[in-house]
């Protein structure tokens, strides 16, 4: 129980400790806060970006469970032949294999569908993919991303936090941190989440995902909800007018930055700046998401399932809204792609449900002048396996997971379009030329943003944090 004498002076042991001990407190207050300017909240740190930005935003669509290499981006037609043999042990050197696979035969499945060339550059894609080749021009195709990681969880965790573990800070929470915002109205950093129709993928959506971790929480990401309120909790209460909501919040917040005074904890900061935020909500995202402004070719573009709210094409079209209004981290997740049994039908559902909406935000973007500042960036967290899981000669079989190869795509301010970056060997399974791993990835994200990798850091624990972890290279050569 806390003392008397505490409860009296409004302060536990951890709050005189960690912010209301004069100079040094404030020291320290600097240190967490990364010297942000206090009269802007909105402002990002000082210094920053470090030099001219290709772009101002990004659109991450995250396609979780892993797309399959093999069967979408990486043409290999020299496998027919392979088809049903044993994958040599020269290709498998070993690779540790989920239990799933590792105690049957790694017999090889070549891809299920044709593949045809692209645009003026010629990419490769297959024929599940039409939409996006008409994108080819616009488009870098990595070849070469590998991971290792061999799990789900773990392997987007990677890809969005730089570490395997949970508790890091995610990539939008690190750019709103280092940025700021570019709108009012608006979160910095907001998730959207949608499945496949079948609901075939059991694959889970942690909060962690778009968390702030060590961060002041002020930096996670909003996730709009696909059923009821987009955002929790954002109506006045029955009987309460706006003007009294006004009132309240403004004597709320006068409370909060006594408290804050008084104490120094950032997080009331956040609980400041998230009340405010959330009333100008109220007007701003029943704006935002109301289509009925849009013009009929433009819904059109997106395909038939635009309508449907929560749907991956509902999404990619508010992720071009948010874009518009200033967003500067729009986070699409989309599950079902871990087809272990039920690839010969599920692939297709899944590129019918993906390809034409992501390929109609890259061009209503580019219609409308964002493309040019915005990255937009496609892809899973690991590829698929070019042996098959289960029996190819019966209907249900698939891929199991694979972090030694497998293929994104990037577009947008600072992207060489048309090209094809890394290679694989002739089995789709180890990386022959320009390795790309999560930091590699990340590291180029940021340095498009105007940001030095090494440079962006945090403060916990004694150690000062980055999202690259302690690794990551620029990759120069997809830079226009």
């Amino acid at each position: 129980m806390q003392p008397l004498h505490e409860r009296h002076l409004g302060l536990t042991r951890r709050q005189l400790l960690g912010g209301a001990t004069g100079t040094l407190g404030l020291a320290a207050l600097a240190t967490l806060f990364g010297r942000r300017a206090a009269a802007n909240p909105q402002a990002g740190l000082q210094g920053l970006p470090h030099f001219a930005p290709k772009v101002r935003r990004v659109i991450y669509l995250m396609q979780t469970g892993a797309p399959s290499h093999v069967d979408l981006f990486d043409y290999k037609p020299g496998l027919a032949r392979w088809r049903g043999e044993l994958l040599p042990p020269s290709v498998q050197m070993g690779q540790r294999l989920t239990t799933m696979t590792q105690s049957q035969r790694q017999l090889v499945l070549p891809g299920i569908t044709g593949f045809h060339r692209h645009g003026k550059s010629g990419q490769w894609l297959c024929d599940f993919l039409p939409h996006t080749g008409s994108i080819a021009d616009d488009i870098c195709i990595i070849r070469s991303m590998h991971t290792d990681a061999i799990n789900h969880a773990p392997a987007v965790t990677l890809f969005l936090t730089g570490a395997e573990q949970p508790g890091r800070p995610s990539m939008g929470a690190w750019l709103s941190y280092g940025l700021g915002s570019m709108n009012e109205d608006l979160p910095t950093f907001m998730v959207m989440t949608s499945q496949d129709r079948e609901l075939s993928c059991g694959q889970i959506f942690y909060d962690y995902y778009w968390g702030s971790g060590f961060l002041p929480t002020r930096y996670q990401g909003v996730k709009l909800r696909s059923n009821g309120d987009p955002v929790l909790y954002l109506s006045n209460p029955s009987g309460v007018s706006n003007n009294i909501r006004r009132g309240q919040l403004d004597d709320l917040g006068a409370l909060n930055r006594i408290h804050h005074e008084a104490t120094g904890d950032p997080e009331i900061q956040t609980r400041i700046a998230q009340y405010e935020m959330a009333y100008r909500m109220q007007t701003s995202v029943p704006e935002l998401t109301d289509f009925s402004n849009e013009p009929r070719h433009i819904l059109d573009m997106y395909g038939p399932d635009v309508q449907r709210r929560g749907s991956f094409a509902w999404n990619c079209l508010m992720a071009r809204r948010m874009a518009e209004r200033g967003v500067r981290f729009v986070h699409l997740m989309h599950a079902g792609w871990d087809q272990h049994q039920n690839l010969p039908t599920q692939l297709a559902v899944q590129c019918r449900d993906t390809d034409q909406p992501s390929a109609a935000l890259v061009k209503d973007l580019k219609a409308r002048g964002l493309l040019d500042d915005t990255l937009v960036i496609w892809g899973g967290e690991f590829g698929r396996t070019v042996f098959v899981q289960g029996d190819f000669n019966r209907p249900q079989y698939g891929r199991d997971h694979h972090g030694r190869c497998f293929s994104l795509w990037m577009t947008g301010g600072g992207i060489k379009g048309g090209i094809t970056y890394g290679s694989t060997d002739e089995f789709c399974y180890n990386v022959v030329e320009n390795p790309v791993d999560a930091w590699d990835f990340q590291a180029t994200i940021l340095h498009l943003l105007g940001i030095d990798h090494t440079r962006l850091t945090y403060r916990f624990q004694g150690r000062q944090f980055r999202l690259t972890d302690v690794a990551g290279e620029v990759v120069q050569d997809i830079l226009a």
